[in-house]
């Protein structure tokens, strides 16, 4: 007999060699693991699995430190790191996806010949109109035509949006105009995200002037802009949306913010062939009119004597013709003007962008932010509320204006208590803010109360009116 094990030895009795022990499978492990021998994306799979399974580490030690509590602040990414390039080439092809899905101006114009073409004529009114089955028969036509990024503009919910005549019609004019506003606002947000380099939802001044700057091209009547006075007029133009969009003062706008507000509506209306089109008063109450950038320019350089670039309060008492109060022009270098270097009360000068601030205040009281701006100066104790003493002093001042103009002689507590009959304040000894906004008249109380000319105009308010209406009765 043979001393090996025969084929008749069971399998218990074979011994088989442990893998790790055959040489050809350790030098095979080894060979994979180093990454010898695999692919290029092969080995940057490898690579990123490692990155990954580091992170993860990470992660869960921090957590385990910090207790269990969840991080709720995460660093930016560093400049020229991957994490960083990641971050940009993704945001880049979304954004590139989302422009993709945009109408451009020649599907517009497809979607509203398909619009009129389909529509009927209301023989009542000879509006063009259209009810839910032309809708739906446009919408086809439409998508068979410009594609199918057009077909979510033909929902069923926008249909109901719309004001609907006794046939359930609604007219095609509101419909294609829906349709190019929202197109428009979702290539502003396309634009404006792509200029913030963080990616945090916010744009910073030079980020807003920027987007600012690459508008003017495709504005009519900015076209013509001279090129030296560019740049001052994108930091004019930008000011407002932070005016506006920015109350708390952190150096940033929230970009929805930025497209719900009247301010990018206002900015649009630039797109009119020519300014002749818009009559002046249009052109002056529009801030970002050519016209009105130039005159705000024009107002500071007249202001600024000494020409520093920086106003004293002297200079700004010369304002609109000298008809503010001195204790108004005091409360807001008290309120809205930073401290020079030195720290000296002659120091304390107003410069360029609180100008700004400061015009953009006076020629919109009647809204929120530039009622803000104003009931701080008002607000001479910074209590938060208006007595009747603190309206006493800041007439008093309007009141000697007044009177040296050759008016009428009045009675200050006359008109403190017209005051008080205008806001009606939820608590008879005082005036708050909310008062103020809530009485529809704040930007009125605040004028009488700063200047003279304000105060005159409340007080020939219905002259005032009548001569704005006999031209109407004229024509």
């Amino acid at each position: 007999m043979y001393g090996g094990s025969g084929d008749g030895d069971s399998p218990a009795q074979r011994k088989i060699p442990a893998a790790s022990s055959m040489l050809w499978v350790r030098n095979l492990r080894r060979y994979i693991g180093s990454g010898t021998g695999l692919g290029s994306e092969a080995l940057m799979e490898l690579e990123t699995k490692k990155i990954l399974l580091d992170i993860f580490k990470e992660k869960q030690q921090k957590s385990a430190e910090a207790g269990g509590i969840p991080s709720f602040y995460k660093r930016k990414p560093e400049e020229g790191s991957i994490s960083h390039r990641v971050q940009r080439l993704a945001k880049y092809r979304f954004l590139k996806k989302q422009s993709d899905l945009l109408l451009n101006a020649d599907d517009l114009d497809a979607m509203w010949v398909c619009l009129r073409e389909n529509c009927v004529i209301d023989d009542a009114t000879g509006a063009e109109k259209m009810n839910y089955e032309d809708f739906c028969h446009i919408a086809s036509v439409c998508t068979e035509q410009i594609g199918v990024k057009c077909r979510r503009f033909f929902s069923p919910s926008n249909f109901m949006k719309f004001e609907k005549d006794e046939s359930g019609r609604i007219s095609i004019l509101p419909f294609y105009l829906y349709v190019m506003r929202t197109v428009s606002l979702t290539q502003a947000r396309i634009d404006m995200s792509e200029l913030d380099e963080d990616s945090d939802g916010f744009l910073q001044p030079h980020e807003m002037e920027s987007y600012i700057r690459g508008l003017i091209p495709n504005l009519a009547q900015l076209r013509d802009m001279p090129a030296a006075f560019v740049q001052m007029y994108c930091r004019i133009a930008a000011h407002k949306f932070f005016f506006f969009c920015d109350p708390y003062k952190r150096g940033k706008a929230c970009i929805k913010k930025v497209l719900l507000s009247n301010c990018l509506q206002e900015l649009m209306e630039l797109h009119q062939e020519n300014e002749e089109e818009a009559t002046d008063t249009e052109q002056a109450e529009n801030w970002f009119s050519l016209t009105s950038a130039q005159r705000i320019c024009d107002m500071f350089l007249a202001l600024d004597k000494d020409m520093n670039g920086t106003l004293t309060k002297q200079e700004l008492r010369e304002y609109v013709d000298g008809t503010l109060t001195d204790i108004f022009v005091e409360r807001v270098f008290d309120e809205h003007v930073r401290r020079g270097k030195s720290g000296g009360g002659n120091a304390r000068e107003m410069d360029f962008e609180s100008f700004l601030d400061f015009v953009l205040a006076l020629e919109n009281k009647d809204t929120p932010e530039g009622l803000t701006y104003l009931f701080k100066c008002l607000d001479l104790s910074g209590r938060g509320f208006l007595t009747t003493a603190d309206v006493h002093t800041l007439f008093r001042d309007v009141h000697q204006k007044w009177i040296d103009g050759g008016n009428y002689e009045l009675c200050i507590e006359d008109v403190r208590d017209e005051i008080w009959d205008m806001v009606k304040p939820a608590d008879p000894l005082s005036i708050t803010l909310s008062d103020l906004l809530g009485c529809k008249q704040g930007g009125t109380v605040a004028s009488m109360l700063i200047d003279v000319r304000g105060f005159w105009a409340h007080d020939n308010r219905e002259n005032l009116l009548q001569e704005e209406e006999e031209p109407e009765e004229e024509q």
